[in-house]
């Protein structure tokens, strides 16, 4: 299964060496998944559209997902490229980005260096960072499971890997955070109700006696779950439901427009959600991102135990604490030092360049301690690449005195928490930001980039490779087990082609 093969893992099992643990293959993409992905990103002429704006996005499954297609045996072929989204791969990782100064929500880091796919090209790395919350002194949390128990979920990789991973989130909580479990299948059972955080072993007891069996018809799931959270809300605190599932969705509302209408007004009032994927062969990778993002939550996929504690306890302030909403990026690029940019990835969170402005409009949420870094592949203004416009004004005449030593500048719109009017911060990106020896965030970030090119074979890798990436990798000094795990991966890979 998934989850045994990444359980079982070199990394897993701290082995030095993975050149020897390659998983035989044993099958294309189950028939029961579900994916989609808008077309990817193409370059924008920065004369006519110097505007790029999008929604920060902190989700991580699309990594998880593939990681465990990866452990499974896929080859290149086999992986479907809609299930491969380049922001989620590079932001799976956390970064060594500047701090938040002083009364700030995000610190910011800017670089440019040599696009490493393209020579003609330059790779921007526009990074933020939000202020760790050390959890003992983080608001309290009202939690609703809402838990699939159907006949499908009794694989090793889903319900029994589900109990282990909520337990492990319970022994994080504390005695004035409440837990409530709702489980549905061909019914709905309220199985606890506002249990304490200090009474573990009831908690615990209550999710070890969980099986799986029946249908999924688990009419009035999701209103339960709501109900609950709704009972027990605490006012300043961190109100979800957390929806675990190996991918069936029917919980109580079958049309997918009336379910994320109703997460969408429980947001409003405060009660957010997020989802966690479990297993193979039924995942709706489409719909659980969707309705995580509806519900200001985040989407994560949990392939092993270790994935788990990554999530749900190493990374808990992030995941489960929203600090910052509705948060939005506008870049404005320079015609003198920019003749065009492609961000890498975010193809489901662009935004109209008059959203940034318009604080009605949803955008993504940022937890305690998160990292986000986006990437712009950039055709410098004047290289052989450069895309010429007959009837557009040139640079000579777009005031370039004044700014040509600046690339961009960097707006960031966001809410505090239940706030409606958002807050501005601007950063300009200029010649003290071009390095010709970027820092190691910069390539890693960029060697998870062409990775994820790679497997969805983009277009634009360029001269991207399995092999670059290896030998790119080791250059690095990196004391980081995630990353560590990224090198095998890409390491599988290349024994396969």
């Amino acid at each position: 299964s998934a989850g045994a093969a990444t359980q079982n893992s070199p990394y897993a099992r701290g082995e030095a060496n993975a050149d020897e643990y390659y998983l035989p293959y044993q099958s294309a993409e189950p028939d029961g998944e579900e994916y989609e992905k808008a077309e990817e990103n193409g370059f924008y002429i920065t004369g006519v559209q110097p505007l790029s704006t999008f929604s920060a996005d902190v989700d991580t499954a699309s990594y998880a997902n593939v990681r465990r297609m990866i452990e499974d045996g896929y080859t290149l072929s086999d992986i479907n490229p809609d299930a491969v989204r380049p922001e989620e791969f590079i932001n799976y990782f956390s970064y060594d980005l500047n701090y938040p100064k002083r009364g700030e929500m995000f610190g910011v880091t800017t670089e440019i260096a040599p696009c490493p796919w393209n020579e003609d090209h330059q790779l921007m790395m526009v990074g933020m960072r939000t202020e760790a919350i050390d959890m003992s002194e983080a608001p309290d949390s009202n939690l609703v499971f809402l838990l699939d128990v159907s006949g499908s979920m009794s694989d090793d990789d889903k319900l029994p890997l589900l109990q282990e991973s909520f337990k492990e989130l319970v022994n994080e909580l504390g005695e004035k955070d409440t837990v409530s479990i709702v489980t549905y299948a061909s019914g709905v059972e309220t199985v606890l109700k506002g249990a304490k955080g200090n009474e573990k072993d009831k908690i615990c007891s209550a999710i070890d006696e969980l099986y799986a069996s029946g249908g999924t018809n688990g009419e009035g799931g999701i209103q339960r779950a709501y109900q609950l959270a709704e009972a027990y809300f605490i006012k300043g605190g961190n109100n979800r439901v957390i929806l675990a599932t190996d991918g069936d969705l029917n919980i109580g509302i079958s049309e997918p427009d009336e379910l994320e209408k109703l997460i969408t007004e429980k947001k409003e009032n405060g009660v957010y959600l997020s989802v966690l994927g479990f297993g193979t062969g039924n995942i709706k990778d489409n719909n659980m991102e969707r309705l995580a993002d509806c519900g200001n939550g985040n989407y994560a996929y949990i392939d092993s135990l270790f994935e788990a504690k990554k999530v749900l306890v190493e990374e808990m302030g992030s995941t489960l604490l929203t600090i910052a909403e509705d948060v939005k990026l506008q870049v404005e690029f320079n015609p003198d030092r920019v003749n065009a940019y492609r961000l890498i990835g975010y193809e489901n969170r662009m935004l109209e360049a008059s959203d940034f402005h318009d604080d009605s409009k949803d955008a993504g949420e940022i937890g305690a301690g998160h990292t986000v870094i986006a990437l712009y592949e950039i055709i410098p203004t004047g290289s052989r690449d450069e895309i010429s416009l007959k009837y557009q004004s040139g640079s000579e005449d777009s005031g370039k005195s004044r700014y040509s030593d600046e690339f961009a500048t960097v707006s960031v719109r966001y809410k505090e928490p239940g706030k409606t009017q958002s807050k501005l911060k601007s950063y300009v990106v200029d010649e003290e930001d071009f390095t010709k020896a970027p820092s190691d965030d910069f390539v890693f970030a960029s060697l998870a980039a062409e990775f994820a090119m790679i497997l969805s074979d983009s277009p634009h890798k360029g001269t991207a490779t399995l092999e670059g990436i290896i030998e790119e990798y080791s250059t690095l000094d990196i004391d980081d087990e995630y990353k560590e795990e990224f090198y095998y991966l890409v390491r599988m890979m290349a024994k396969r082609q």
